[in-house]
């Protein structure tokens, strides 16, 4: 499927079939690796994706999901969790990854390492807050749009309680604190809103070429 064909076929599921995807049929590893390799700011990934298949489990957080009981008719749920604390260990961490990755003494990543203490140093705990969602953000976009060149139906939401979901999955005692969820799976055959036109700025108003 081409990226236009796939946008415009994608939309924001209301309501699934209680269908299974699996790996085979659906591609739903590639879809987390795509997710992984999406861009994000130093490369850091202040977040991580949790993959909820248990139907009962998924029962449980529909009493902290306004109602959308899309998270539990979906075959999976994606819960996209910012890290709670960019500190030194964090970044230290990371640098780590980078000398293992791409090799070469640690010694060389020392001025970028000591650029990126910097930086966030000179920020609050809400701006680093702010920063992780801001990252996460992109990563959902990319699992967006690789979902739909997959064949993937999805619906991203922020509309949930993000304290009780934080609190029946144990998120603060793993340094995490939920953001935005996403349920995967395949639209129902009676989900009319499949079938209704996108409504979109035209692209004269959307996109403005600045000379």
């Amino acid at each position: 499927m081409s990226p236009l064909n796939a946008l415009n076929w994608r939309y924001a599921v209301k309501q699934f079939a209680n269908t299974t995807l699996t790996t085979e049929q659906q591609q739903l590893e590639p879809l987390l690796e795509a997710t992984r390799l999406s861009p994000g700011a130093f490369g850091l990934q202040p977040y991580r994706i949790l993959v909820i298949s248990n139907p009962e489990l998924r029962t449980d957080l529909l009493a902290y999901s306004m109602g959308q009981d899309k998270v539990v008719h979906a075959s999976h749920l994606l819960v996209f969790a910012a890290v709670t604390r960019i500190d030194e260990a964090f970044v230290a961490a990371h640098i780590e990854l980078m000398a293992r990755q791409r090799g070469g003494d640690i010694e060389a990543y020392r001025d970028f390492q000591a650029h990126l203490r910097d930086y966030f140093n000179n920020m609050t705990d809400q701006e680093k807050s702010h920063w992780a969602d801001q990252q996460v953000y992109l990563a959902l976009g990319t699992c967006l749009t690789s979902a739909a060149l997959l064949g993937i139906d999805s619906c991203p939401m922020t509309g949930f309680d993000a304290a009780g979901y934080d609190a029946l999955l144990g998120l603060a005692d793993q340094g995490l604190r939920s953001v935005a969820i996403c349920p995967l799976g395949v639209r129902h055959a009676e989900d009319t809103v499949a079938d209704l036109p996108k409504v979109r700025l035209p692209a004269q108003v959307m996109t403005r070429v600045l000379a």
